[in-house]
């Protein structure tokens, strides 16, 4: 452990910025936590079969493409992860294996109509240094987008850690529940569950510990952590967990009837398609699996959040449930936010559009609040901001994000030992291409995912040199975390201890203060 390498966290960055410490971009030559040993080759063997990574940059290991279930395709559509054929002689583990089914939308997904698409990534050191820890990275995207593939996770892997990269089912395909499928209403969880499995058979092999695995997700990913917490079917299969920008207390799961009313909105549509290819849709199940994935995802829609259900054997309670009542997989975990999350959503519709004007705050407070407007206006009121655009952000950042995440530590904390941190770091990267924006970016949603990965996404200009010292004190820490289940600051439950993230010295923030968490409890 290296809880005191950041004591004194002020003078480690300032050397870390004279470049007296170690090196940046994916990491130092040697990864920190190696130790003297021999460097093993890029022919792993699996229980499927060996596979031949590459050897890259900075003493690491790269093997992609590795399936862990067989493809969900055929009779296997809509059905449970089923385990993937074996094969002889050496795989080729050089490509990421497609993307899931998903819809155009954002930039962080990957079009594609793949339904043959159940395949991981290994990233690890090349030194032989004992059992290290292990970290299975689940993507965000809103359950509907992204690949574990956009995710370098180099930075990570330098620090020592070997990390594991999922792609998993997406939207119909991993969450459409129409009774006549007969699904657990959460495939996407079970693609997960799969390659939990896979690690705890096959981690040992890339020099990972089988025995502590990390499982850490954001967004989307975030909420299927929160997934696995309260699945039983999880249970032994990962050893902490972190997540981040997902309150578990307000989301994670649906009810059986929204999952259904989805379905058979689904369907209607399908009906409105499927004539033009002289067919229909009377039978829900023959119409479902007859139709291809294109018109599929273009029925199901592109801003569905889809979620598994509760109250089923694969999460019999709502992860909010589970916490409460401690009926979950109780370990270490670091529950995280960003301090300005809903900016980039709100900035976003300015690229398409111009900033909303000062006269339209107050009608969407009222029609967000309803009789609660006259409070939030008080609190929150137009003058204390740049812009309407930058109030309203503030108060949904505030009522969506940071008290619920709050609210979840507070329910961990009581049953598991919780770290909570904010990233709050002021000059993040902006937007590639620079866009004109009316107030600044800031810490919002998704804005520490380059700090922790070498992001294959059109979405950030490159980290300046002050922001990779902050990035290389961040992914120590989540590589010390998943090592020991400890960071260096006070665990949740003293005293409601959240640790601020940023650049400088890191040190406790007002986070109830600063969120308004009173004024939210009461008017509750």
């Amino acid at each position: 452990m290296r809880h005191a390498r950041y004591i004194f966290k002020g003078f480690v960055a300032t050397a870390l910025t004279l470049g007296m410490g170690l090196g940046m971009g994916v990491g130092p030559a040697t990864p920190a936590r190696a130790a003297a040993g021999s460097t093993v080759g890029t022919v792993v063997g699996t229980t499927g079969g060996a596979v031949r990574g590459t050897a890259g940059t900075g003493g690491l290991r790269s093997f992609q493409g590795i399936p862990y279930a067989a493809p969900p395709v055929g009779d296997l559509r809509w059905a449970s992860p089923q385990p993937a054929a074996a094969w002889t002689g050496v795989r080729e583990a050089t490509a990421p294996g497609s993307p899931c089914a998903q819809p155009k939308g954002l930039p962080i997904g990957v079009p594609s109509e793949a339904e043959d698409c159940l395949y991981l990534n290994v990233t690890a050191p090349a030194q032989q240094a004992g059992k290290r820890p292990v970290i299975v990275w689940i993507h965000g995207g809103r359950l509907m987008f992204g690949s574990g593939d956009l995710y370098g996770p180099e930075r990570l892997a330098a620090e020592g850690a070997v990390v594991v990269s999922v792609n998993y089912r997406l939207g119909a395909m991993g969450f459409l529940s129409d009774p006549a499928l007969k699904t657990s209403g959460g495939l996407g969880l079970e693609d997960q569950q799969a390659a939990l499995r896979w690690v705890r058979a096959n981690a040992g092999a890339f020099g990972g510990d089988p025995r502590n695995v990390t499982i850490m997700g954001e967004s989307g990913g975030g909420y299927s952590v929160c997934g696995h917490l309260a699945s039983p079917k999880s249970a032994g299969l990962f050893h902490r967990a972190v997540i981040q920008s997902a309150p578990c207390a307000t989301g994670g799961s649906r009810t059986r009837e929204e999952a259904e009313a989805e379905a058979r909105a689904t369907l209607t549509k399908l009906k409105e398609l499927k004539p033009k290819e002289g067919k229909d849709c009377d039978d829900a199940e023959s119409c479902l699996r007859g139709t291809d994935a294109a018109t599929l995802m273009k029925a199901y829609g592109t801003w569905n959040e889809p979620r598994p259900i509760a109250g089923t054997d694969l999460m019999p309670l709502a992860p909010a449930e589970a916490l409460r009542t401690g009926k979950f997989n109780r370990v270490p975990v670091l529950i995280g936010v960003n301090h300005d999350e809903e900016r980039g959503r709100i900035l976003g519709q300015e690229l398409t559009g111009d900033p909303m004007p000062p006269e339209a705050y107050e009608p969407e407070i009222r029609k967000e609040f309803g009789a609660q407007a006259d409070a939030v206006l008080a609190r929150y009121p137009l003058s204390r901001f740049s812009s309407a655009g930058e109030a309203l952000a503030t108060v949904q950042t505030d009522r969506t994000w940071s008290i619920p995440t709050l609210d979840t530590a507070r329910l961990l904390s009581q049953w598991a030992p919780t770290r909570m941190f904010e990233f709050s770091e002021r000059e993040t990267p902006s937007w590639a291409g620079d866009p004109k924006l009316s107030f600044e970016l800031r810490a919002s949603h998704m804005s520490e995912l380059p700090y922790l990965f070498d992001l294959k996404l059109p979405l950030f200009e490159k980290l300046t040199e002050k922001q990779e010292c902050l990035g290389k004190r961040m992914t120590d820490t989540w590589v010390d975390f998943a090592e020991s289940g400890k960071t260096d600051w006070p665990s949740f439950r003293s005293g409601g201890y959240v640790q601020s993230l940023a650049t400088g010295p890191w040190k406790r923030t007002e986070f109830t203060k600063d969120h308004n968490h009173e004024f939210w409890e009461n008017l509750r």
